[in-house]
């Protein structure tokens, strides 16, 4: 996730400075007692086969004073050798947002004996799925053994002046027998603030979180299950039981369309007070388009000149000290952009549609709900999901969305959380909902194209170019802009070497663009040991030469979330072999063709001439699947793996292939 959004969902965008201090609450839990029946547990009914459950675990949030903090204690039982991995802690943080301070944690031996942890804890960057990157506070408790009891506790410091989201996240990947959770939600007599909460999927028999009369929200659970992670799932918030708050400082509406209307209307007046440069920007777009060009030249120069801008999304986040030594003042609207010639990716989004508006174009501000941490609903009522802003343009009568804030985005297109989601339009009268588009399988794709020679040893030796397009491009631009030369090469040799299942020599040749929002080509040598293998007096050889990626996709029998693909994608291989002087290619399996509708697979090998031909094409043009589907998606990844597998048979000319 790009990290300008990453932001602004972590952020509320309701900003108090409280002129109040009011006294923070002591540390409420410390370590407890040891309990003989914990120390002579084994097992947990509920839970058959865990390595290891939580037996307590407390969040205590307070949010009044100048300084959130939250409170934070677990209670862990180990049950296998398995579970002993958990003596490994990682406490998970965004240096933004705050920090991990008051941290104690100790060991508590199957006899009772207690071993204090005095060692270091380490800040460590941890980079998550599709390279969303925090802070991790880790270190290892001591003495940890089959039976041993872990504890620990530390406080989160929050940011200054600010109020965070606050949640609770009732779900862990270990099964939680009792947890108690608490909120001292934000109050003052200087800014009037309410609060209110939702939830999603408590566990069966949990009491819905109630206010008590000293204003505490609380809440109680027992017996909460493991989360459990799969491969291509939704995003783990609209998976795990929780419970999230929601600060307002204008009291709440019942009504959810008097609530969008009202807010779009003041979102509406903020971007038109933010853009209203309109002399600026007729002088700006002057200097970027010609009279003569075609509305969708014009849009691309526009498009273009706003991504060569210096955007501050994709930086090192820098430090509160360093923002004070650089005075980045809050630049106030697009001319002032403009004549930096800096901003964030929100700010340049914004600057594109002053411009594309001063070239003429009818052009709207939109903000929606971006996909890659909650999906969607209007009824929740919560402006802050409304976290990411685009661009709609109205070009050869259909509305084409843009987001140049986006960095590496190639025009035309969105990053995949913005696409296909729900946004609303802004307008004087509060704004329309509005879908965004989602890209097709051609439009983000993996193309390899290889010339290979056949040695009469059986190996591959030759050339490769690997070429990423549309999203596929983007995301390992974004993931890899802080990168250096050496750690990009690893990624794309890597990138292969995952690929091809065997071992194999890759080495890449050239310098790929890294910077721009073109495709991304890669080019490599490429040595495939052993490939064709002797079976009598002929030679077999896989035509799946690139299928490694999907020979375990989706091969367990059942299924607990539904299937989640973040974009439509192609894979698309054209591999052509050249065999030994005096080989033959003496059979080559049928084509295989697939088309389940949203999914595809082709796979084809020719005999031409001594050459063998491979073609193999993978569309997948769906997002989200239930998990009643399942069933039929694996099917579909085992003709996949099973066409994969098949084998082109030559007849070797004067040796025999080696294995």
């Amino acid at each position: 996730m790009p990290p300008r959004l990453r932001s602004l969902v972590l952020v509320s965008l309701l900003v108090v400075f409280i002129t109040a201090l009011l006294p923070n609450a002591a540390w409420a839990v410390g370590f407890q007692a040891v309990s003989p029946d914990e120390l002579k547990m084994t097992s947990e009914p509920k839970a058959p086969g865990a390595p290891a459950l939580i037996l307590f675990r407390e969040v205590d949030r307070d949010d009044r004073g100048q300084t959130a903090h939250e409170d934070v204690y677990f209670r862990i039982k180990i049950l296998t050798e398995e579970g002993r991995k958990y003596a490994d802690i990682e406490i998970p943080f965004f240096k933004e947002e705050g920090n991990v301070v008051n941290l104690h944690a100790r060991t508590i031996e199957p006899d009772g004996t207690i071993v204090n942890f005095s060692g270091k804890a380490f800040d460590k960057m941890t980079v998550k799925a599709r390279g969303v990157k925090y802070m991790a506070k880790t270190f290892t408790l001591p003495d940890v053994q089959v039976g041993s009891i872990l504890e620990y506790y530390y406080t989160t410091d929050l940011s200054e002046k600010f109020i965070f989201n606050s949640r609770w996240i009732l779900s862990n990947e270990l099964f939680t027998k009792n947890a108690k959770f608490s909120l001292k939600p934000y109050t003052s007599s200087y800014v009037p603030v309410s609060v209110r909460w939702t939830w999603n999927l408590l566990p069966p028999g949990a009491a819905q979180p109630a206010e008590a009369p000293d204003h505490v929200i609380n809440l109680q659970v027992s017996d909460v299950p493991a989360f459990q992670r799969e491969d291509y799932m939704p995003p783990e918030n609209e998976l795990k039981s929780r419970v999230d708050f929601i600060y307002s400082d204008e009291g709440f509406e019942k009504d959810p369309d008097k609530y969008w209307r009202k807010l779009g209307k003041k979102r509406n007046e903020q971007l038109e007070s933010f853009v209203g440069k309109r002399k600026a920007m007729e002088q700006a777009a002057a200097e970027i388009v010609s009279p003569g060009d075609s509305p969708e030249v014009k849009l691309q120069k526009i498009y273009a000149r706003v991504q060569q801008i210096r955007n501050t999304s994709y930086e090192l986040q820098k430090s509160e000290q360093e923002l004070k030594r650089d005075k980045e003042k809050d630049p106030g609207n697009v001319e002032a952009i403009w004549k930096k010639q800096y901003g964030n990716g929100a700010e340049l989004t914004w600057l594109f549609l002053a411009l594309a508006r001063a070239a003429g174009f009818e052009a709207s501000g939109m903000w929606l709900a971006d996909r890659s941490n909650y999906f969607f609903i209007p009824q929740t009522m919560d402006g802050r999901r409304l976290d990411a802003n685009v661009v709609v343009v109205k070009l050869n009568d259909k509305d084409v969305f843009f987001d140049p804030g986006a960095a590496f985005t190639p025009f035309g297109m969105l990053p995949w959380m913005e696409t296909a989601v729900r946004g609303l339009k802004l307008d004087k009268d509060g704004g329309t909902w509005v879908e965004t588009s989602l890209p097709t399988s051609a439009d983000s794709g993996i193309q390899r194209k290889a010339e290979l020679k056949l040695t009469e040893t059986g190996d591959l030796e030759g050339k490769l170019t690997v070429t990423y397009t549309g999203l596929e491009a983007a995301q390992r631009r974004v993931e890899e802009r802080l990168a250096d030369d050496t750690q990009r090469k690893k990624l794309l040799e890597d990138e292969v070497r995952w690929a091809i299942p065997a071992a194999c020599e890759v080495e890449l040749t050239n310098q790929p663009d890294w910077k721009s929002s073109s495709s991304l080509v890669a080019e490599y040598t490429l040595k495939i040991p052993g490939w064709a293998s002797a079976a009598g007096r002929r030679a077999l050889l896989p035509v799946g030469l690139f299928g490694a990626p999907e020979k375990h996709l989706f091969d367990h029998a059942d299924r607990v979330h539904p299937i989640y693909f973040e974009f439509p994608f192609q894979r698309a291989d054209d591999v052509s072999i050249d065999l030994p002087l005096g080989w033959e290619i003496t059979t080559v399996p049928e084509q295989q063709k697939l088309d389940a509708k949203a999914i595809t697979y082709v796979l084809e090998a020719k005999n031409n001439k001594g050459t063998l031909h491979l073609n193999r094409v993978l569309n997948v043009d769906v997002l989200l699947l239930p998990t009643k589907n399942y069933a039929t998606l694996r099917k579909i990844f085992q003709v996949v793996r099973t066409g994969d597998e098949e084998q082109v048979i030559l007849q070797p000319g004067g040796t025999t292939a080696s294995n």
